[in-house]
């Protein structure tokens, strides 16, 4: 529903942002799919036969992890492409357009995309039953070898570290700017107190939407970002699911964080934006056949 309604553009945001809302929005939807129904839910619940084999099983890994990483820098994107538009006057016009927006997009999966790859070979059998294989579990390797560990690191720092960091300082510079902007514009206009300015609200709103993505994203990976750099690979294939070890809980509860974390934007959405609200009550109305047609 939320990508319906961002594409629809009728949610009182400016085409470069709803593309970048609809790029997560689309990132989260296939996170969803795949982390949580094809592999949390389907091994605990489900137990769909043809999403346990082994090459389906090693793809579906791959997808989560791309759209995972993809979720994540078109965050870093959205909140760069505010930073530029409130911050940078000068460049505005040129950076802030729909096809830059959808150049970004387009760069930022596929470097994710090209960043998961290396992940279809982490993983093995668990077991070959009538010469079809079952399951995936770490490879010996993926688990000894230093050049896993270094890979594990260096995705750690990119994926979430850097991008916790970017948005820091991005949000930092915003804020530093409108608070400045804010006073010189109250100076300027010398009206009374009772009296809005379209310019300010305008500015107020995106704000929000734009502080509450990010501050959702970093409190919800922030336990993550500690996990990763401490425990890359302990305890990754689950062998003591039922055992109540520090690491293992740390572990677990890092990772539903981080699932998390995909599916609050929408909340987000209609919590901060008035006219998304609305035409949230539009499609559910239509839905149910609540208004008559004419």
């Amino acid at each position: 529903m939320a990508i319906v309604i961002l594409s629809r553009g009728k949610s009182g945001l400016s085409k470069c942002v709803s593309h970048y809302l609809v790029a997560m929005a689309s990132a989260d939807l296939i996170v969803v799919f795949t982390a949580v129904i094809g592999e949390e839910i389907n091994n605990m619940y489900l137990f769909a036969n043809f999403l346990l084999i082994t090459p389906v099983c090693a793809v579906t890994v791959v997808l989560r992890v791309a759209a995972m990483d993809c979720s994540v820098w078109f965050t870093v994107a959205f909140t760069f492409d505010r930073f530029i538009a409130i911050c940078c006057q000068k460049v505005r016009e040129r950076y802030c357009t729909q096809r830059t927006a959808r150049l970004v997009i387009v760069a930022v999966g596929t470097l994710s995309c090209g960043k998961a790859i290396p992940v279809f070979f982490t993983v093995e059998p668990h077991a070959i039953l009538d010469h079809v294989p079952w399951r995936c579990v770490a490879t010996p390797e993926y688990l000894t070898s230093s050049g896993w560990k270094a890979y594990e690191y260096i995705d750690s720092i990119i994926t979430p570290l850097l991008p916790i960091i970017l948005m820091l300082l991005f949000n930092c510079s915003t804020i530093r700017h409108i608070i400045a902007a804010n006073k010189v514009r109250r100076g300027l206009r010398c009206t009374s107190e009772n009296q809005k300015d379209p310019e300010m609200e305008n500015r107020k709103k995106s704000m929000i939407l734009l502080f509450a993505i990010s501050a959702n994203f970093i409190l919800l990976w922030i336990f993550y970002v500690v996990h990763s750099l401490i425990w890359q690979t302990q305890n990754y294939t689950y062998t003591d699911k039922y055992l109540n070890t520090p690491v293992y809980i740390a572990q677990q509860v890092s990772f539903m964080l981080r699932l998390l974390s995909v599916c609050t934007n929408t909340c987000i959405y209609v919590l901060t934006q008035r006219k998304f609200r609305e035409e949230m009550a539009k499609g559910v109305k239509y839905i149910f056949c609540l208004t008559p047609k004419n």
